[in-house]
């Protein structure tokens, strides 16, 4: 079903999930009660099949879903990582 918006004189924007053949023009303010006019705008159109639209949404709820890590992965790290560049060997080590 496609979500529409309308907008209350007094309260604002607010959307209404409605069928098509159910959207009227005006629609009665969940906030007032007062009459609401729909509005113009743009359509939600994506495709959530690609592997692109799967990408951007798992990124956008990280930031307010963050995973949570409960250990280090398992590997074989057994010490501290060490350098292989030659230069590093030259810096104080704590």
């Amino acid at each position: 079903m496609p979500l529409y918006e309308y907008r209350c004189p007094a309260c604002g924007v607010f959307e209404a999930l409605r069928s098509m053949g159910a959207a009227g023009a005006e629609q009665a303010c969940p906030g007032c009660g007062a009459p609401a006019r729909r509005l113009m705008s743009a359509p939600g159109l994506s495709r959530t099949g690609s592997a692109a639209a799967r990408l951007i949404e798992r990124t956008e709820a990280t930031a307010s879903e963050p995973g949570v890590v409960a250990a280090p992965p398992p590997g074989p790290r057994t010490g501290p990582r060490r350098s292989t560049n030659p230069l590093h060997r030259r810096l104080p080590r704590p």
